[in-house]
């Protein structure tokens, strides 16, 4: 699990955002969702103020909750949730077929821990690209700790429109990432441009179920807590996430939804009824500690005013991702390897 302490939770809260401007930012964060008010186009109209705001907002609660890799994974029964995790990764590494000394892209590479973890893995050179400066400067000081500063490093930029040059690279990869992307089709176009041809892009995906109803309104209301949970402007369908990667051009080699075979639920973690004095800061004695502890640092100056709520909206998208995964109408494993043809007609 994470090292990250009380007070590095507490001194986070915000990331690159003034302190005193932090409650403002929640304001303004909360007011893009339906829940409040808010409409998804104008999400996606502001895509990036409304993911950055949220990743600064919410960077060192995943940290403290997490540890350095913030997603979920399918998990065999007796394997702790950190033995899943790193498992995920290397998945998708041999998924991809990475080779020594290639040059790997990370799309959404969050605080960098799959590209450390897939780099030692395969022994690669993995650049994270992301949006947000708290968490690359907070993923640069951790290369650093784990020496591999030298080889690895990251690029902030938007992933709708890269700095990079065409074919690039020898493998793409995306972890619970391009879900942000108000655009999947013109995301993965931009993916399929800086990835080298007959190379292969692999992601796992945010995604609702053939089984949602969109006419539903618990499905509408889980829904709307997980985007605001979550900092996303739309879920998309499976199918739709699909017909994105081939329309981007590629051809897709396989897909799964890996939830499906997962033996212990993916949601378990975060699930009320259970207890784990392993992923104890995840469940729900140890997010009552947390928010009582962050009541207290706020109240007393040195959580910034706004925490309270940013725990608040979180603790709404575990409620949200739970029923999600239960109901089987949301996936956050929906997986698919594609590639870049050698030519265009082939």
């Amino acid at each position: 699990m994470s090292k990250a302490g009380t007070l590095d939770l507490a001194s986070g809260v915000g990331g690159k955002i003034q302190k005193d401007d932090v409650l403002s930012a929640v304001d303004k964060y909360e007011k893009y969702h339906v829940c409040y008010g808010g409409d998804q186009e104008d999400r996606k109209a502001n895509y990036t103020d409304m993911v950055n705001k949220y990743y600064d907002l919410v960077t060192s609660f995943y940290e403290y909750g997490w540890g350095e890799s913030f997603h979920f994974a399918p998990r065999w029964k007796g394997e702790s949730l950190q033995e899943s995790i790193k498992r995920h990764e290397h998945f998708l590494a041999l998924q991809l077929g990475l080779q020594p000394g290639q040059k790997v892209l990370d799309v959404g590479c969050g605080i960098g821990g799959p590209l450390r973890e897939i780099a030692r893995f395969s022994k690669t050179s993995v650049t994270g690209l992301n949006n947000n400066e708290y968490q690359i400067s907070r993923g640069k000081v951790l290369n650093r700790i784990a020496g591999l500063d030298k080889t690895c490093d990251f690029v902030k930029a938007d992933f709708m429109k890269m700095p990079i040059p065409d074919n690039s690279y020898d493998a793409v990869y995306a972890i619970e990432a391009t879900c942000h992307a108000p655009d999947a089709v013109g995301c993965y176009k931009e993916i399929y441009r800086v990835l080298k041809p007959g190379q292969c892009f692999a992601a796992y995906e945010w995604c609702m179920t053939d089984a949602y109803d969109p006419d539903n309104k618990e499905h509408q209301k889980i829904k709307a807590e997980i985007e605001l949970g979550n900092g996303l402007p739309d879920i998309r369908l499976t199918s739709q996430c699909l017909e994105a990667v081939k329309k981007a051009g590629f051809e897709v080699v396989w897909e799964n939804d890996l939830a499906v075979d997962s033996p212990v639920p993916w949601y378990l973690p975060i699930d009320a009824s259970y207890f784990s004095l392993s992923t104890f800061r995840l469940t729900a004695l140890g997010r009552f500690c947390t928010r009582n502890l962050v009541a207290a640092l706020e109240k007393v100056g040195v959580a910034p005013k706004g925490s309270q709520r940013v725990q608040a909206f979180l603790e709404k998208a575990a409620e949200g991702l739970v029923d999600g995964g239960r109901k089987e109408i949301f996936t956050s494993m929906y997986f698919f390897l594609a590639r870049k043809p050698l030519t265009e007609a082939d």
